[in-house]
């Protein structure tokens, strides 16, 4: 299930956009060239786990907790399952954790151990049909999140967030709309852009 980000995908992908109508064409001649970069060093475990921090939260607010968390555990890039499940919870809460995301991270810290959340080599077998299907019965782990493994962690080509605002609200930008169209919609229409959607959707988020 190895996806193509390679400079020449990406290029094929920013030309096919293009193409489509003048409004794709402006924006992506103003934005310039995709910039999409993802973490693929990273494992499905370790990307649940910050995803789950930046739900809801600023960027910096986020970075300011998963900072908290990273310096409990000096001289590692980041916790294990087994060192994350225990940790406290009042340690957890002092990182800036909520109480509902606690025991999401404690939740996919034991998923991890159970091999329900795979490794990233068993995830890259795995369709991205069939990985938000297992993964999406976590708690607190919703489909977003998911896709947000799959175009990061697993470099995946054609995945296209349409719960997310920035999708739906760059959508309403680039096509000047009075409101940004429904995931249903942003479904829909995003069935134009494929192969390409992930790249779609760098460009929407910028717009």
């Amino acid at each position: 299930m190895l996806a193509d980000l390679s400079p020449d995908a990406y290029r094929a992908a920013t030309h096919y956009l293009a193409s489509l109508d003048p409004d794709w064409a402006r924006h992506i001649q103003a934005t310039g060239p995709c910039l999409h970069r993802a973490t693929p060093e990273r494992e499905p475990y370790e990307a649940l786990v910050r995803a789950i921090a930046y739900q809801q939260l600023h960027a910096r607010a986020a970075e300011a907790i998963l900072g908290r968390l990273l310096a409990l555990f000096p001289g590692q890039t980041f916790p294990a399952p087994a060192q994350l499940l225990a940790l406290s919870p009042e340690a957890l809460r002092g990182c800036g954790f909520s109480a509902s995301k606690l025991a999401t991270l404690q939740g996919i810290a034991q998923a991890s151990l159970q091999g329900i959340v795979p490794s990233r080599d068993e995830a890259q077998e795995l369709s991205d049909d069939a990985l938000i299907a297992r993964l999406v019965t976590l708690r607190g782990v919703g489909r977003w999140t998911v896709e947000m493994l799959l175009i990061y962690c697993l470099e995946r080509s054609d995945i296209l967030p349409v719960d997310d605002f920035g999708v739906r609200e760059g959508y309403r930008r680039l096509k000047g709309l009075d409101k940004a169209p429904t995931p249903a919609q942003m479904r829909s229409l995003g069935g134009a852009w494929s192969p390409y959607r992930t790249v779609a959707a760098w460009y929407l988020w910028r717009a």
